[in-house]
């Protein structure tokens, strides 16, 4: 049976287990390569694993105590981490060992190269600081060196925030760049960006929901699918400002720092991003869409393409100004009076209520996030205790709103039944 070296290692698989009978380490090695067998497929069995060296040793620490059974497993692996994270995955599926029922958690899994990372810096410090003359050669050499322990000082800086001990850099300042994982952390501090806190994973911690309210929050995810869910999980519980994704296909953790920087220069405000996402739904996904020179607007590659959707657009539109409309009720002095009581609720806030058709209360929003805001049912009276501006009386078009109710209005130019209180 091959053996994995020390060197080859990279992560290490940490899982715990209780056992409701007696058993012996022989029973709980038994069952993981019996109990995993056929679960992740040829390439994954534990015991061709091990024989190829891409597992290591299976230690386990074991204690009996009142006829119950309960110890460590700790199993190294030389694959990748996700690889590795099945293997984790695979083992909490295992219900019995022995005669015994048993329960098994992972505790963790630790990337072990951290650590040897962080001797090599700091072994290196010792080594440069024994360094007494050098000539110009070994100038050249040590500014080669110094650029790298700086990289990698950078990296070592990493800290924690808050209740919840987030990994983050430096937020000292009023600006924070907020990322999914630690890995993100890790990167972005070793190319040299340092106000950056991550979320440890795609659940939004209560530390970054409460720093988003005394922050100027960037928002940056990976260029997948899975970054636009975190985008709609975040903005929907936290105050963001800015978002920005990383190019598509990458994620922030393996992104070099000219990436790093052109991300950042391309972010833009959460309600011109939501916006731009309705429009290419409606208009079936991106169409060769480009920044232009620092700015975070797009213009269309191909002006013909543009034109010809354009064309198509006033069509529908033409098509529907055809079409009679059914004349909007007014509204009695009745229901004006109870959205009325709902708007005072709003005093010394600048917020939205939208209405369905018996008005009753489907949202209340901050005037702010209401423009990314889709609702699941139809809005009937859209209210605010603001002004009016044409971007909220466009949104409650949108919306399908049959009357906008405002404090005042910039313009009438709506078929919405406009409602001043």
């Amino acid at each position: 049976m091959a053996k994995i070296a020390p060197t080859s290692i990279k992560y290490i698989i940490y899982a715990k287990f209780e056992a409701d009978g007696a058993i012996e380490k022989p029973d709980v090695i038994g069952a993981i390569f019996g109990q995993t067998e056929g679960l992740l497929g040829e390439d994954m069995e534990m015991r061709e694993l091990q024989k190829i060296g891409k597992i290591g040793r299976i230690d386990v620490n074991l204690s009996s105590e009142n006829g119950k059974t309960s110890g460590e497993i700790e199993i190294p692996s030389a694959m990748d981490k996700n690889e590795t994270s099945l293997i984790g995955a695979a083992l909490e599926t295992i219900e019995k060992i022995g005669p015994s029922e048993t329960k098994i958690t992972i505790d963790k899994i630790e990337d072990v190269r951290g650590s040897k990372r962080d001797y090599i810096l700091e072994r290196a410090k010792q080594l440069l600081g024994q360094l007494s003359t050098t000539n110009g050669s070994e100038m050249s050499n040590l500014k080669d060196m110094g650029r790298e322990l700086g990289s990698a000082s950078r990296a070592a800086s990493l800290k924690t925030y808050g209740t919840e001990n987030l990994p983050c850099g430096d937020l000292s300042g009023n600006e924070v760049i907020v990322v999914e994982g630690r890995a993100d952390v890790v990167n972005m501090l070793r190319q040299g960006v340092s106000n950056v806190i991550c979320m440890n994973g795609v659940k939004l911690p209560e530390t970054v929901k409460e720093l988003s309210h005394e922050k100027e929050i960037t928002l940056f995810v990976d260029g997948d699918r899975g970054g636009k869910l975190i985008i709609k999980n975040v903005t929907e519980n936290a105050k963001v400002a800015y978002i920005t994704i990383a190019p598509e296909g990458k994620e922030v953790e393996e992104l070099t720092s000219k990436e790093i920087l052109q991300s950042l220069r391309k972010r833009m405000p959460v309600g011109e991003y939501f916006s731009r996402e309705d429009n290419d739904s409606r208009r079936g996904g991106r169409r060769g869409l480009r920044p232009r020179d620092n700015d975070n607007r797009f213009e269309r590659r191909d002006s013909r393409e543009s034109e010809e959707g354009s064309s198509e657009e006033t069509k529908e539109e033409s098509k529907e100004n055809s079409e009679p409309k059914k004349p909007v009720e007014k509204l009695t002095a009745k229901e004006k009076e109870k959205i009325k009581i709902a708007l005072e609720e709003l005093v010394g806030t600048k917020g939205a209520i939208l209405f369905d058709k018996d008005l009753v209360v489907i949202r209340k929003l901050p005037i702010g996030r209401i423009g990314y805001f889709t609702p699941q049912e139809k809005v009937y009276v859209f209210a605010t205790n603001d002004t009016a501006l044409p971007s909220i009386i466009r949104i409650a078009e949108r919306m399908g709103a049959s009357h906008l109710v405002a404090k005042n209005f910039t313009t009438t130019d709506t078929s919405l039944n406009l409602v001043s209180l």
